[in-house]
């Protein structure tokens, strides 16, 4: 029954999650394209009233006028909106699906001993860290560079440095599923920490100003801005790195983690695609494709480097697979989390007609994807894998 439980906890934190992450990334991108494509307003009384940019658009049947101001508005309507709910719901339940998953199930989620032997508690303190330290020192590269001359190209290339370097040494110490989580979780987790620490309370700063009849400072937008602008960029990376879990073939990969950095390149660089095309056609300039193409070839790169082997065709004929020969698999290998006591992900395999119900589920997920045992916990090896793959591909027969 906990299993059972853990699973709708599962369910509904991901569900959730998934929601307010479309919500939130789906203001970011709305915002990012509003900012680059603004025009200067042609009437003067825009102008006048502190205008910086406009724009006209056509959606569900209606027309939009949306406005920037350079600064701020003269007056401060009564009502203004506030966009930060999106940011705080999708970190606090990325934060409890994180923890209903990976830190309650620590032994099983974060560790794999042939990568690295450490007792749950120790590896739960070093994934909590993993969140604050990221921040931590993308805060201060920030605070140290950011408003420098050339203060985004040095903290770009120092969060880049720094993204390699924690991206590898995740690899080294965490299962590799849990490994490219807690990276897109680390960065995840510094967007929404951008969100409370710098862009809202510069905000209410600039509100208050306005408010108090003071003239606004501008430096509270520019780093708002400058943090907003990081946001942008790093989501790609994250999305790839939280739905990596999905796919065994990629996190556990040799040099794991150099596929990791190479997908989240490739993220960014069709993220600065997408950004760059909306300033040049709000410019009428000629779209440029570079960085598209670039990470489409990082893609293709990747494609190529993680293709399946070819394997050998032995010219002996292979036996059948006998029933009692799976049953063996599946018992020392499977039903230590699915049997009658324990069903994980509701699967129990203890009886030859579940292990029949549920074969295709076993071939997907412990021969083709190789995703299962968890971590490999059970240590079941590639020639029982291919006894999995020949008795689902001649049918899953359970006569003996």
């Amino acid at each position: 029954m906990e299993a059972y439980l853990l699973d709708w906890a599962n369910l509904l934190l991901r569900w959730v999650h998934v929601i307010t992450a479309i919500a939130w990334i789906g203001s970011s991108f709305y915002f990012v394209f509003l900012d680059n494509s603004l025009t200067p307003p042609e009437d003067p009384a825009l102008r006048d009233k502190g205008v910086g940019g406009e724009l006209w658009a056509v959606h569900g049947g209606g027309f939009y006028h949306p406005q920037k101001y350079l600064v701020s508005p003269k007056k401060l309507p009564e009502h203004l909106h506030w966009f930060y709910w999106e940011s705080y719901s999708t970190w606090l339940t990325g934060f409890g699906l994180f923890t209903a998953l990976y830190l309650f199930n620590a032994g099983t989620f974060l560790i794999d001993k042939s990568v690295f032997d450490w007792s749950p508690p120790a590896a739960i303190g070093a994934a909590l860290g993993f969140l604050a330290a990221f921040w931590v020192v993308y805060d201060v590269i920030c605070r140290a560079f950011g408003q420098k001359k050339n203060g985004d190209l040095i903290v770009g290339a120092g969060v880049f440095v720094f993204v390699v370097f924690a991206s590898w040494l995740a690899c080294q110490l965490f299962a590799g599923r849990a490994a490219f989580l807690l990276v897109g979780a680390m960065m995840a987790t510094s967007m929404s920490a951008n969100v409370f620490f710098w862009i809202i309370p510069g905000q209410r700063t600039v509100v208050a100003q306005l408010r108090a009849g003071e003239k606004p400072e501008a430096i509270h937008g520019q780093r708002a801005k400058q943090r907003s602008v990081h946001n942008t960029y790093f989501t790609l990376p994250v999305l790839i790195a939280m739905l990596s879990n999905h796919y065994g073939w990629l996190y556990q990969a040799p040099n794991n983690w150099l596929v990791l950095v190479l997908f989240m390149l490739a993220g960014a660089l069709i993220r600065h695609s997408f950004v760059a095309r909306h300033k040049q056609l709000a410019q009428g300039k000629p779209v440029s494709w570079a960085h598209a193409i670039a990470g489409t070839l990082i893609l293709v790169v990747l494609a190529v480097w993680l293709a399946p082997k070819p394997s050998a065709v032995s010219a002996q004929p292979v036996a059948a697979v006998t029933f009692a020969e799976v049953k063996a698999v599946v018992d020392q290998r499977c039903t230590m989390c699915h049997n009658a006591q324990v069903q994980s992900k509701n699967v129990a395999l203890h009886t030859p007609a579940l292990i029949q119900q549920h074969a295709q589920a076993m071939y997907q997920q412990a021969v083709v994807l190789k995703v299962m045992p968890m971590n490999n916990a059970t240590q079941i090896t590639d020639a029982e894998r291919a006894v999995l793959k020949r008795w689902f591909e001649a049918g899953a027969p359970t006569a003996p």
